[in-house]
């Protein structure tokens, strides 16, 4: 399947999680056998093309996809995990959300200094999380030059907010609006 033919495979809930707010749900998306391997395919054959050595998720749905195309890639997955979630020392950043703060987590040990890593979640709206992520791996002695995306909200302009700090952006689908 051809991203254009999984695009309809993205349910679209109006008005959440507030009113005016088209909400793109990837619940269908995974929940659809074929369309969840093509999903991982396109995004795995990308990493590839980008000369990746692990995948990085953020938690939680970065983790399905990304998990997803490491097992298929046969690489290494790093978890950037929500804050106490790690049973080791960690290293962590804060990064603003539209109303308030939040904290991602690494394992320090789980790269290794110029290791190429690549970023994969299921969307990228403001890019925030993304860019946190990239900072935190990039801390951690990583090279984050490329993020992979199901689906990105270019009206939001996180693409171009990762752009902005060295990092190429893909997405297989992308959807107007909020």
């Amino acid at each position: 399947m051809s991203p254009d033919e999984l695009k309809p495979l993205v349910r679209t809930i109006p008005d959440f999680p507030q009113p005016d707010i088209l909400f793109r749900d990837i619940t269908t998306l995974i929940g659809h056998g074929a369309g969840f391997a093509h999903s991982v395919r396109h995004l795995a054959d990308r990493a590839q093309a980008a000369g990746v050595e692990a995948i990085a998720g953020m938690e939680a749905r970065g983790f399905i996809f990304g998990a997803a195309v490491a097992a298929r890639l046969a690489l290494p997955f790093v978890p950037v995990r929500k804050p106490g979630k790690l049973p080791v020392p960690t290293l962590g950043i804060d990064y603003a959300l539209e109303y308030g703060q939040d904290r991602l987590e690494i394992d320090p040990g789980a790269v290794s200094t110029g290791q190429r890593v690549v970023i994969i979640d299921d969307l990228i709206a403001t890019g925030g999380t993304a860019l946190a992520a990239t900072a935190l791996l990039r801390q951690a002695g990583a090279r984050v030059d490329h993020a992979l995306f199901v689906i990105d909200l270019p009206d939001l302009g996180g693409a171009a907010r990762l752009a902005d700090a060295g990092v190429t952006v893909a997405a297989l689908m992308a959807f107007p609006g909020h």
